[in-house]
């Protein structure tokens, strides 16, 4: 199954590094069947589409929580094929639980925000807790930064993006 998983460029890095991604918790997002019910029409790749962009809300609740560092604030979603998910529509419709460290070889893709994006995904970060909870404003600037597109990596391009941040 393809997942969604939420990544910072720090974890990026280190997915680099070690050869292997190890989501937060375990969580990730994919195409299960709840999410499809809950779509009155689109195909498989609308599907994937929102479920890759929970991952891109999550990757914000990510960079919110982590200390300020060297790279930029972007956010990232890593696609992987995984063999066994534990699905959790108790906690959205989308979610997924993997176990384990996720393979690079195991990774389709990554996405990642551009530079024209980083002053909305940075004002968007800092009120994410907000916006989940209701308030206008704070979901404004989450919407805000939701209007960009990522940017789509083949993993072997993955070591000279981070190279150029």
């Amino acid at each position: 199954m393809r997942v969604y998983l939420p990544a910072t460029l720090e974890m990026l890095s280190t997915l680099t590094d070690d050869g292997h991604f190890q989501p937060v918790g375990g969580t990730a997002f994919a195409v299960t069947p709840t999410l499809r019910e809950s779509f009155f029409a689109g195909d498989d790749d609308e599907l994937a589409e929102a479920a890759m962009r929970e991952a891109a809300r999550a990757s914000l609740r990510l960079i919110a929580a982590q200390e300020p560092g060297e790279l930029p604030v972007r956010r990232a979603v890593v696609a992987a094929d995984v063999e066994e998910v534990k699905l959790r529509p108790d906690l959205d419709d989308a979610v997924v639980k993997v176990s384990g460290p996720i393979a690079l070889k195991s990774v389709a893709a990554v996405h990642v925000d551009g530079a024209d994006a980083e002053g909305a995904v940075r004002k968007a970060s800092a009120v994410i807790d907000a916006a989940d909870l209701g308030d206008e404003d704070a979901e404004l600037a989450v919407g805000d930064a939701e209007d960009f597109d990522l940017g789509w990596y083949a993993t072997q391009e993955l070591p000279f993006l981070l190279e150029l941040l």
